[in-house]
């Protein structure tokens, strides 16, 4: 059997595609909003609270400057790809061609996680701000339509023995209260209390009819809701601006280094979706001169963003007010006693989520659109609707697989594996163009080059200094040591000696092979980013790729192209 796909052969099969066409619609500024209405959702109007709470204080701007570093790096890799291959799919296309089809499959199994999963976390934010927006407006909601039935019976559970004690309902906290209210007065069927999320079921319904009657129809309410949301960030930053108080910058990294690479890992949510726009590579006029512009651009837009969010929300809200705060900005905003701006940053919550939503629902379908053409799903997946030219069944699937986790899904659990599984397709994407760019042949064909640097010495040099520099004193080896076998963070020192492992063999291969540096680095910052996502997220990761695995061996591997 052949083991991947030549560059040569996956263009010919593309420019034979046929019925699988699409309409090229997209621009340059079409594709820079598509990446900055997936950058800016979730990370921003939800994550900056906990990020800055639980780990780096208002030093969480270099949290997410650092993970804008790494995505960067990832982003020189997807923007030579790109330009090489101008196909829709993504990091799994780029696999196949680089790295074998059994990876590319577990790349693609992956990918779930960052679109459709993912997806799923941001309908959650989503159905919270509109139900703050529509309380605003007087109209209630009940609780138990708006939230999963996990978080409802734990904040029940919680607060029993609170009320029991003596407190009031109105003296526990929102999360707490809500959750008890939900799961009380929620309607019980033989014995289970019905509790779920409805908003969120009806947003993805209505994006996913968005999304599967057209590319120009979606790019059209991309560009308005991108629009929007930026407008309403500048008033965020220029009114807010002028209630910061620079004592709360102080201390600027209460957690040292440790909490600002901590935040790193928390807030790389927030960039999850920058690679949505190659996923749109067959739909561009322009595709191999326009995506890699698109992401640099979206990239710089919305970090700058983000930090100077993060800076105002530090500065206006102590960074430890911040604990269990669901919608941060608006919150800001309430400690101010500007009840009417945080309404509209309420509302431009609900835009800017919206745009999010649109963006990933956009690109899964695309994705197993072109694992369907190799064979690995059904032929269904690829088919493209004669009239709106838009993978039909796949958008459909994606809306039941968005939608219907949605109702009953945990947050908390839900951002920590599409987190996962995003720096995970960033660690191949790397490493695939570390191996291309070993055959001369393959560069020339290349419309956009990463700058070479000569990592043969740098990366051996970068180990020792890191191997020393986290290796305990003399006095503390013993308890070093038996934290390898013993104590809870075993685990956790177990995937930090696989990091250095990895990083030891790609130190000699930079040498005997004159690797290029950038890709290195990408790899090797985005992987260390997973090691930071602890031993439980890395054990759910491990039980998903293992589900992929049996999925491929028992249906793919035999109706693969590669082995017809």
């Amino acid at each position: 059997m052949r083991f991947k796909k030549s560059l040569d052969l996956l263009l010919l099969e593309a420019s034979q595609s046929g019925e699988y066409t699409f309409k090229r619609t997209l621009g340059l500024w079409n594709l820079i909003a598509l990446g900055v209405g997936a950058i800016i959702g979730a990370g921003l109007f939800v994550r900056t609270a906990a990020a800055a709470s639980e780990h780096a204080g208002p030093s969480v701007t270099l949290g997410f400057v650092l993970a804008a570093i790494g995505c960067a790096l990832a982003g020189l890799c997807y923007a030579e790809f790109s330009s090489m291959i101008p196909i829709a799919g993504s990091a799994y296309t780029y696999a196949y061609t680089s790295l074998g089809e059994i990876v590319a499959w577990i790349l693609g199994w992956n990918l779930l996680l960052e679109y459709a999963i993912s997806n799923v976390a941001v309908a959650i934010s989503w159905s919270k701000y509109f139900v703050d927006l529509m309380e605003g407006l007087g109209i209630h909601v009940p609780e138990f339509l708006t939230m999963d039935y996990l978080s409802a019976k734990r904040a029940f559970v919680e607060a029993m023995p609170l009320l029991q004690s003596g407190q009031t309902l109105q003296s526990l906290s929102v999360n707490l209260r809500e959750g008890y209210l939900a799961y009380e007065s929620a309607p019980t069927l033989f014995g289970w209390h019905f509790v779920a999320n409805l908003p969120a079921l009806l947003i993805t319904v209505a994006i996913t009819y968005l999304v599967y009657i057209g590319i120009k129809e979606s790019k059209n309410t991309n560009n308005v809701l991108v629009i929007l949301k930026l407008l309403v960030i500048a008033i965020v930053i220029g009114v807010g601006a002028f209630y910061v108080q620079v004592e709360n910058w102080t201390p600027f990294a209460p957690n040292g280094i440790s909490g600002v690479l901590k935040s790193v890992a928390a807030v790389c949510f927030a960039y999850i979706g920058f690679d949505s726009i190659s996923t749109t590579a067959e739909e561009c006029k322009n595709p191999q001169r326009d995506i890699p512009k698109a992401m640099m651009w979206a990239l710089i837009i919305c970090t700058t963003l983000y930090v100077l969010v993060t800076l105002v929300l530090t500065g206006i809200v102590p960074s430890h007010q911040l604990t269990g705060i669901e919608d941060p900005l608006a919150f800001m905003f309430m400690k101010v006693n500007l009840p009417g701006v945080a309404g509209v940053v309420a509302a431009s919550a609900v835009i800017a989520l919206t745009s999010a939503l649109l963006v990933y629902q956009l690109g899964q379908p695309r994705i197993w659109m072109t694992m369907s053409r190799d064979g690995l799903l059904p032929k269904a997946f690829a088919r493209i609707h004669p009239k709106y030219r838009t993978p039909s069944f796949s958008t459909i699937m994606t809306g039941v697989l968005v939608g219907v986790p949605a109702l009953f899904a945990n947050l908390e659990e839900v951002i920590n594996l599409s987190s996962i599984g995003t720096l995970f397709a960033f660690v191949l994407v790397c490493a695939g163009v570390l191996i291309l760019d070993l055959d001369p042949e393959n560069q020339k064909k290349s419309k956009f080059k990463i700058p070479y640097v000569n990592a043969s010495i740098w990366v051996g040099l970068a180990w020792v200094v890191a191997l020393y520099l986290s290796l305990p004193d003399s006095a503390s080896w013993s308890t070093w040591l038996g934290s390898y076998f013993e104590g809870e963070a075993k685990a956790d020192h177990w995937i930090m000696s696989g990091f250095f492992i990895i990083w030891l063999v790609l130190a000699f291969f930079s040498y005997t092979h004159r690797l290029s540096l950038i890709p290195i680095l990408g790899l090797l910052v985005n992987l260390y980013l997973m090691t930071q996502m602890g031993a439980t997220n890395w054990e759910r990761f491990a039980y998903w790729c293992l589900a992929g695995v049996v999925i491929y061996f028992g249906y793919s591997y035999r109706k693969s192209k590669l082995n017809s």
